[in-house]
């Protein structure tokens, strides 16, 4: 049987994970991903990614596709990365081919410059 761990990993090797420093010169770049908070509503009260579209981890399967099209660049985070990359694996199951999740999440993000808002 596996655990939690077991998923996490597996679907960190099936994904791209990105850092901050690469997201921010994406943007300096021109380039636009959506940045796409899957944390809980009591988690992005404290604070989120400028311009976040915020989908908790557990409505994510029936609420992206009304938000998101399936050929836009996102980059997933939710507080430390472990859901993000399950979210990031379970997308590109649904169809999304630009997807990637955001090593270290929101305390990454908050601690090395990503502009935050909220």
């Amino acid at each position: 049987m596996k655990t939690g761990a077991d998923l996490i990993t597996e679907a960190k090797g099936r994904i791209k994970e990105v850092t901050t420093a690469d997201v921010r010169a994406a943007q300096q770049r021109g380039e636009t991903p959506v940045l796409l908070d899957v944390r809980e509503p009591n988690e992005t009260g404290l604070g989120r990614a400028k311009g976040a579209v915020v989908v908790p981890r557990g409505t994510l399967e029936t609420s992206v596709e009304a938000r998101i099209p399936r050929d836009q660049p996102i980059v997933i985070y939710c507080a430390g990365g472990n859901r993000s990359a399950l979210a990031a694996d379970t997308l590109q199951q649904m169809g999304y081919a630009n997807v990637t999740s955001l090593r270290g999440g929101f305390r990454a993000w908050a601690t090395e410059g990503g502009e935050v808002e909220g």
